[in-house]
């Protein structure tokens, strides 16, 4: 008599854990408020994206999360669902020989900025993932660690930037095939950096990143 007891518990634990990760909309409720992040910042090749995402006030998701959390398929569904849903979304690339000549983390911002400069509706506050950003304009921000996993519009910004420079790197390896980038998306996997050693480096590889391990350095 007591397994449907346990059974229901079980259930409720089980929905309530669900429930308890459901991110939070927006940081400011009464302002339009646009949520940036980044992806590619720790690749060895390709550009970095970043996104925009001005959510509208009662948008709703329980799927909705840090793009790192989700599997490829839900990030594509998700993908769908933000650019249908979105008051406003935009997704922005620095290439490699950018990120060469300023460095990764002023290309980061630069690619936010240029999400940002291309919304069709202006915000009024930026949610940034991280912990350092560049004012853009004069519209006011605030940086949040990990802020991929607490609000929806970070994490739909970080769907988008992750999907489209998947899709980029997919493109790429068709191209380049030896890389393995179809799979790794240009992060320095073995497989990445032994194609490295025994190809050299091609035109989307970032030349001011260390590409091989000390012990493996070769000209490039």
């Amino acid at each position: 008599m007591l397994q449907p007891i346990f059974l229901t518990l079980r259930i409720s634990i089980a929905h309530f854990k669900r429930l308890s990760k459901i991110l939070k909309l927006c940081l400011n409720k009464h302002l339009l408020e646009a949520g940036c992040d980044e992806a590619g910042r720790g690749c060895l090749a390709g550009p970095v994206f970043a996104a925009a995402v001005i959510l509208p006030k009662n948008f709703k998701n329980e799927l909705l999360n840090d793009s790192k959390q989700l599997k490829e398929k839900d990030r594509d569904e998700l993908r769908k669902i933000i650019e249908k849903e979105a008051v406003a979304y935009a997704v922005a690339q620095v290439n490699n020989l950018e990120i060469d000549e300023i460095n990764i983390l002023n290309a980061s911002f630069l690619a936010m900025h240029r999400a940002l400069d291309q919304l069709k509706t202006i915000p009024e506050f930026i949610l940034i993932d991280g912990n350092r950003f560049k004012p853009y304009k004069k519209i006011p921000h605030q940086c949040i660690i990990k802020g991929d996993g607490k609000y929806m519009n970070i994490a739909a910004a970080s769907i988008l930037a992750k999907t489209y420079r998947d899709d980029f790197m997919k493109q790429a390896a068709q191209t380049y095939s030896q890389f393995g980038w179809e799979s790794n998306m240009g992060y320095p996997t073995i497989k990445h950096r032994e194609a490295i050693r025994a190809h050299g480096t091609t035109p989307l590889h970032r030349m001011s990143f260390q590409l091989l391990p000390r012990q493996l350095e070769l000209e490039l």
